[in-house]
């Protein structure tokens, strides 16, 4: 899963950072793509959730858009922002790169269809235990219960046909597979969307495509029925334009406050 879902943010960080060199006035300081992707993989979020050290703090990608006290994601996003700026300001290639990176990473999984579903309530009455206690990929895909059949029947509750993880993978590779071949040329934004972020801040425009994207019911849509036209033509014209452009609209936003 973690490598499918690496490539797909490193495809949406490559359209954006293109995107992203022909808004901002020459001469502006913005990390280059290649440090940025350094940042994933074994250097971004969803390596910390591989890890065995349980004291590491796990990014935590999820958000329930119906939940306005649901705001741990928008915590996360403030703080690469921040973090982004103050890098940008100084010129740091490989702390801005850092801070770039992971800020989109977590605002491409805020958008993510999946992100949406109540996945930790629901491994955590399969585990009877939170995501802290979870290590490496063996624990994240296994269960152990009192005994052998109970231990069974939970892991394939989780990793079997339909299981909780199963669904979440094949959703995002199925996202992956439909989002590769695009050049997202429509993806850039218009005078009216950098004008919004400026007027409302990333986490306006934030909270405003997560809402968006909820209303098309995608991550429900695909578990009632799978991969069909219509959802992956959501895919194609709706989602990953959404993803690339608050992307791309948060580090331009970042990069015109460092400037100013």
């Amino acid at each position: 899963m973690y490598a499918i879902v690496i490539h797909a943010h490193q495809k949406l960080d490559r359209i954006s950072h293109r995107h992203l060199l022909n808004l901002l006035p020459k001469g502006t300081f913005f990390p280059s793509l290649k440090d940025v992707l350094h940042f994933e993989g074994s250097n971004g979020p969803d390596a910390v959730k591989l890890k065995k050290d349980t004291r590491v703090e796990q990014p935590w990608h999820f958000i329930d858009p119906s939940d306005e006290d649901d705001v741990h994601l928008q915590g996360s996003i403030t703080h690469h922002y921040d973090g982004l700026v103050k890098a940008l300001k100084a010129k740091d290639e490989v702390r801005s790169a850092f801070e770039a990176a992971w800020l989109a990473h977590a605002l491409v999984d805020g958008l993510t269809p999946a992100h949406h579903y109540p996945y930790e309530q629901e491994l955590a009455e399969l585990r009877g235990e939170e995501r802290h206690t979870r290590k490496g990929i063996i624990g994240r895909g296994f269960i152990k219960g009192d005994n052998l059949g109970q231990t069974i029947k939970h892991s394939l509750r989780l990793v079997g046909p339909k299981g909780l993880l199963t669904t979440h993978t094949a959703f995002e590779a199925g996202a992956y597979a439909i989002i590769m071949p695009l050049s997202l040329k429509r993806a850039l934004p218009s005078d009216q969307d950098l004008q919004a972020v400026t007027n409302h801040g990333i986490l306006g425009l934030f909270s405003q495509m997560v809402k968006e994207v909820d209303e098309l019911k995608i991550y429900d849509r695909f578990i009632a029925d799978g991969w069909t036209q219509r959802l992956s033509r959501d895919v194609r014209q709706e989602l990953a334009p959404r993803m690339v452009r608050m992307v791309l609209l948060a580090w331009y936003a970042a990069a015109e406050e460092a400037r100013a």
